[in-house]
This record gives C-alpha cells, sequence and structure tokens, in this order.
C-alpha cells in the first residue's frame, strides 16, 4: 500500500511539475507573433480620409478608444476624450477580469512605430510583448487589407492627444495566462472588388466585426455555432439588452427583411436633423453604435446584407430587453 501512495505520489508530483512547466512556458515565451515590422506609413490624404471613415464608420476604432455618452440613446461618443481610452469591459459584463481600451492618441502610443501600432492591431501582440485581450477584434483585423491598416494608422497618427492615463487591466486565472495564447499571426487579404458583393460584404463584415456582439459568449469567448444568431447581453443600469439575431432566418432573424429595409435602419441615424433622445429611467438604451455605423457607405451596407443571407440561419428569438 505504502509503495502504491509513493507511485502515486511521484505521478502527482510530476503532474503538477509539468503543469507548472507549460505555465511558465506560456507565461514567459508566449506570445510569439514575430518581431514588428519595420515600417513607416506615409500619411497621404488619401490614406488619412480612409481611415478615418475605417475607424469611425467601419472598424469603428473610435467607438471603444473614446467615451461613450450612456445617458443618450444608443451612446454617442462624448466630447473630449477621442482616441483617448478608458471603455472597461469588467465582469459584470461576463469577461473574465477587467480590460480596458487603451489610449491610442499620441499621449498613449506615441511612442510606438508604426510597425509596432500594425502588430497590434493585426496580431494582438503590443509593443511591449504583452498580449492583448481579444475584445480587441484582432483576429478580424489581422485577416484585412494591409493597406486598410496602414490607413487607419495614418488616421490615428493625427489624433490630438488626450491627457488620460487608462486603468491596468485585471485578467482573472487561469486568463491571466491563458492570454497569451491568444494572439495569433495575421493572415492579411487583398480587399475584393466592390462588384464581387457577397466576397466583399464578407470582408467589410469582418472589418466591422459585426460577429463579436451578434454572437453568444461566455466568459468573454464566442460560444462556437452562435455566430451573428445574436444573444450577447449588456448589462445596462435598468435590465439587459442582447444582441439581434441576424442571421437569415425568417421568424427569428432577418431572412423577411429587404435590403431597403436593412439600409433604412441604419441610415435613420444619419440624418443630420437627427439628435440622439436622453433615456429615461423605463426606457432601456441600446449597446449598438448606431450613430458611428450611419456613417457607413450605402454600397458597404449593401454588400453586408448580401453576405448575411449567405450565412447559416440560425433558428433562435432572442429576447431584446429584461427589465430588473
Amino acid at each position: 500500500m505504502k509503495k502504491f501512495l509513493k507511485i502515486v505520489g511521484i505521478i502527482i508530483l510530476v503532474l503538477v511539475l509539468l503543469a507548472a512547466a507549460a505555465a511558465s512556458y506560456v507565461k514567459t515565451a508566449l506570445p510569439n507573433v514575430g518581431e514588428a515590422p519595420v515600417i513607416t506609413v506615409e500619411r497621404t490624404p488619401e490614406r488619412i480620409e480612409r481611415g478615418k471613415y475605417l475607424a469611425n464608420h467601419v472598424t469603428i476604432c473610435m467607438d471603444c478608444h473614446s467615451t461613450r455618452d450612456w445617458s443618450l440613446f444608443s451612446g454617442p461618443l462624448a466630447p473630449g476624450n477621442l482616441g483617448g481610452g478608458g471603455e472597461a469591459f469588467s465582469r459584470d459584463l461576463g469577461f473574465p477580469g477587467a480590460f480596458y481600451a487603451r489610449n491610442i492618441t499620441p499621449y498613449g502610443i506615441g511612442t510606438w512605430t508604426d510597425g509596432e501600432v500594425f502588430r497590434a492591431i493585426t496580431t494582438g501582440q503590443n509593443k511591449h510583448g504583452e498580449a492583448l485581450f481579444p475584445i480587441m477584434p484582432y483576429l478580424n483585423y489581422g485577416q484585412l487589407d494591409e493597406e486598410d491598416i496602414y490607413s487607419i494608422i495614418a488616421y490615428i497618427r493625427t489624433l490630438a492627444p488626450v491627457q488620460h492615463d487608462v486603468t491596468p487591466r485585471e485578467a482573472d486565472f487561469p486568463v491571466n495566462i491563458l492570454i497569451n495564447t491568444m494572439p495569433m499571426k495575421a493572415n492579411l487579404s487583398k480587399r475584393p472588388a466592390e462588384t464581387d458583393l457577397v466576397a466583399y460584404g464578407k470582408y467589410v463584415i469582418t472589418a466591422a466585426s459585426c460577429v463579436e456582439c451578434h454572437s453568444k459568449r461566455e466568459k468573454g469567448t464566442k460560444v462556437p455555432g452562435t455566430e451573428y444568431g445574436g444573444g450577447m447581453e449588456f448589462i445596462m443600469p435598468n435590465g439587459i439588452v442582447r444582441s439581434a439575431n441576424i442571421t437569415p432566418d425568417m421568424e427569428t432573424g432577418i431572412g423577411s427583411w429587404t435590403e431597403e429595409a436593412f439600409l433604412k435602419r441604419f441610415k435613420a441615424y444619419a440624418d443630420s436633423s437627427y439628435k440622439p433622445h436622453k433615456v429615461g429611467p423605463k426606457e432601456m438604451n441600446s449597446a449598438m453604435p448606431w450613430m458611428m455605423y450611419a456613417g457607413m457607405k450605402e454600397g458597404d451596407l449593401k454588400a453586408i446584407f448580401a453576405y448575411l443571407k449567405t450565412v447559416t440561419p440560425i433558428r433562435q428569438k432572442v429576447v431584446k430587453f429584461e427589465f430588473k
């Protein structure tokens, strides 16, 4: 019996040592997506304009890396912190810790090279070799056209400095270790021709990362098989709002929608006369940044709609609002 217990003890010790060694490797040797490229992005007017469009209306970098005024419908950007970071993705929203969008103005990343910014956007490894939590959708951005990433970099380099120090993140165990396995080398592509509506729509929807919110999540991670089926929960002061099912299911998704209805849903917020209203205590807000996506070109919205018509329909009736 003693010999058996000794063998069991040795096995347990070996397993503990192996686990410790694996954790040490993940913690110290990863992430490892390669060196940041040595590049200098030329800030041409064309690139800056393209980057401004992408960052504000497609990839909506400025949505997370700024401050939203949640007293108004859809939480439009509040003045004074454009690019200054600080939006929280915390435990009360279901994330395994507290993660904060960083300051991407010159005050925050002014010492970063263009290559270091490029690597962070497309792989999830920052200037200091640290892994970014994938609420920053670098796994999607790493599939885009190199030129579009250059355009975003050119644009954010023009932002005015915002002196805002962002709270350091707090990742819970075991995510504080596993986070180092999440960055991946980029798999860049060429932007398809706009005439190839479905392929171009897939590109645009990847850039917009619609799947990140329009899927179910557990501990901050997408649940496989729920893509575009909606159900992600956003905690509001007076309850929960859930993302919509945007698959082409006829009963619970957007299968019965026309292209015109889809465009109208977005462009209703593009009218210069539209002003977001104050959200009352008995009214539920929307986490969807309608005012930003409303600025998307009609051709890009049409392409997204064409692509969504091709995804697998998911029959899931989403209870949009749940009041306390």
